[in-house]
């Protein structure tokens, strides 16, 4: 592969710490989000650090007293393959048997804090049954996204046939750990026009990339810039939760940034890409060179373009800022909600409790009609229905009408008006591949950057990521596909960063989103897209079920309300390579009346 980095120096050595043997293999000792040194990996290497970096004081090894010992439960306790939540006294532990082997980590997902008790064990991981991420039992290591941080991992010993776990009471306060990870010794003074790597987006993708280098021992300069004000944040929840400050929505706290030599750009807009000599051009003139870059730069909500559409009060929700002003428009008012999918819908949940009335106005017959089905989507209405949400479907808006500058009506094609102060636009996004277009890196006639398994470009040396990319999905022949969603972000990002080192990683995930309304979650795994058939176990009215999506005689995709862990059940089964036929699917509906998902693991009939 041209132009790729040889693996990177190692750190330099300023302080050795070597641990006593009986110290090793415990990755749990000082364990913030925020990023604090670690003294120590799993594997028992020693690991080098800056002098400034501080020992955790007064001692590097803490005493007894700040660990906790217990018995949790006889061997015979667990059968292999089961899972239990044990107490420890200062916090609870995940107690795993696979193999014959106990292993403990912490208990819960540190993405939400999900109940990893409550998720699929499967060949070797728990994957968390919420959101899809992945952890190793042995490791405790996040091994798919979404989320930033691992688990503990505790010491498990056997005495008298009784299983043991010895854990620091710190860690099993904390919940998640945070991966050793280098520090840059190239800092950017004297030659600031030049940087070692470049990343412009500070999404998911961005940022994940980022961390892997500096997890995988690279210590030269990174640069991260974004469009946006904010350090990166969790962008899912702005249309979930509007009233969300920034500060709520950080990923890492500033100090991680600086603690790591991760340079963030805010309110940097690239308007040029020289691939030839290396270097991009800002919108104020300023010119950086690099020698290893990742394009993440996301998406552009589309915006209406018809009569009206310049007056005040109409939003596309991109910032803390936008979802901030669209809440504080909408209480007691009237808002409409221009487009049924994702962020409509959440969007239009999120305002039931606070404004005077909602409405939705959507081109299609049902909400997510092209994404979760005819029969999903018109049990989804009824339950915005039953919380006042008015829908006006199969129009779109002819005109916005204004008193005085700002928001007053909403003109449907249909001829219908309906009052509004407040108008939010979700009818999808372009790619924000714009500055690309004279770069001589291959974009796509929709603008989407193509790239291949290791998420290179065209132009070796130039990776791209996130919700901008089409990419080939593993498990569906390689198809070249764009998927816009979060955890995808994640995955791509580390696969950059690993190809940025000549690891030679592919993706390989399998896509995973949910979207929450009402305090429902819905989620699902897959790539449902083209689905001829809909198989529904479960009841839709009651809105505890799950869909299994169909294209020809093979599950594509699945997804569910109420009936945890099964969405992440498919997602391993999907991701171990094996392939759900649609006549297992048709079989367990037939003779399932009590939801028994082991068919789908091959443990059951």
């Amino acid at each position: 592969m041209g132009g790729c980095f040889s693996k990177p120096k190692p750190v330099e050595l300023k302080i050795e710490v070597v641990l006593p043997e009986k110290e090793r293999g415990k990755e749990e000792l000082s364990a913030s989000a925020k990023g604090s040194p670690r003294t120590y990996q799993g594997n028992g290497t020693a690991r080098h650090f800056h002098a400034e970096e501080r020992l955790p004081a007064p001692h590097p090894y803490p005493g007894a007293q700040d660990y906790v010992e217990a018995a949790v439960c006889h061997i015979k306790d667990l059968e292999n393959g089961q899972m239990r939540e044990v107490e420890l006294g200062w916090g609870k532990v995940l107690l795993v048997k696979d193999n014959g082997e106990f292993h403990a980590l912490g208990h819960k997902c540190p993405h939400y804090g999900a109940p990893l008790v409550k998720g699929v064990l499967s060949r070797g991981r728990v994957r968390c049954p919420w959101h899809g991420a992945c952890f190793n039992i042995s490791t405790g290591d996040l091994e798919d996204f979404p989320g930033l941080d691992s688990l503990h991992k505790f010491q498990v010993k056997i005495e008298k046939e009784k299983v043991y776990v010895r854990a620091s009471k710190q860690a099993l306060q904390l919940q998640r750990r945070t991966k050793v990870m280098a520090k840059c010794i190239s800092p950017s003074v004297g030659h600031s026009g030049s940087t070692n790597v470049l990343i412009v987006g500070a999404g998911a993708a961005g940022l994940v990339c980022a961390e892997t280098l500096r997890q995988e021992g690279f210590s030269d300069r990174i640069v991260l810039c974004t469009l946006d004000r904010h350090l990166p944040y969790d962008r899912p929840k702005l249309s979930k939760s509007l009233d969300a400050q920034p500060e709520q929505l950080a990923l890492r706290p500033k100090e991680f940034f600086r603690a790591y030599g991760i340079e963030v750009l805010t309110e940097a807009q690239v308007v040029t890409v020289d691939v030839r000599n290396k270097k991009v051009v800002f919108k104020d003139g300023f010119k950086l060179e690099y020698s290893k870059l990742l394009l993440a730069p996301g998406s552009s909500p589309k915006t209406l373009s018809c009569k009206g559409k310049e007056v005040e009060n109409v939003f596309t929700i991109r910032t803390p800022e936008d979802a901030n002003r669209v809440v504080r428009l909408a209480r007691g008012r009237n808002a409409v909600i221009v487009g049924a999918g994702f962020l409509g819908m959440e969007v239009a949940a999120y305002l039931t409790e606070k404004a005077h009335s909602v409405s939705v106005v959507e081109l299609e017959e049902t909400p997510f009609r092209k994404f979760l089905g005819e029969r999903v989507g018109r049990a989804l209405m009824k339950m915005f229905e039953n919380n006042r949400v008015k829908f006006y479907m199969q129009t779109e808006v002819s005109e916005l009408r204004a008193q005085e500058g700002k928001l007053k009506e909403v003109v449907l094609k249909s001829s219908k008006v309906v009052r509004a102060d407040v108008c939010v636009v979700g009818i999808g996004a372009v790619p924000a591949t714009g500055f690309l277009r004279q770069s001589g890196i291959c974009l796509d006639s929709r603008g989407f950057i193509p790239v291949n398994k290791m998420m290179q470009t065209s132009v070796p040396g130039v990776f791209a990521a996130g919700d901008a990319v089409t990419f080939p999905l593993a498990w569906r022949n390689n198809r070249k596909v764009n998927i816009p969603h979060w955890q995808m972000a994640h995955a791509q990002g580390r696969v950059a960063a690993q190809n940025m080192l000549a690891q030679e990683a592919e993706i390989s995930t399998v896509p995973y989103l949910w979207t929450a309304m009402f305090g429902k979650s819905l989620r699902y795994a897959g790539y449902g897209e083209g689905f001829d058939d809909v198989i529904i176990q479960g009841d839709l009215e009651e809105l505890k079920f799950v869909a299994f999506y169909t294209k020809g005689d093979e599950v594509t995709a699945v997804a569910s309300m109420n009936y945890d862990p099964i969405v992440s059940k498919v997602a391993e089964v999907l991701a171990s390579g094996r392939t759900i036929r649609k006549r297992e699917v048709e079989l367990f509906v037939l003779h399932s009346k009590t939801g028994d998902m082991s068919w789908l693991t091959g443990k059951g009939s």
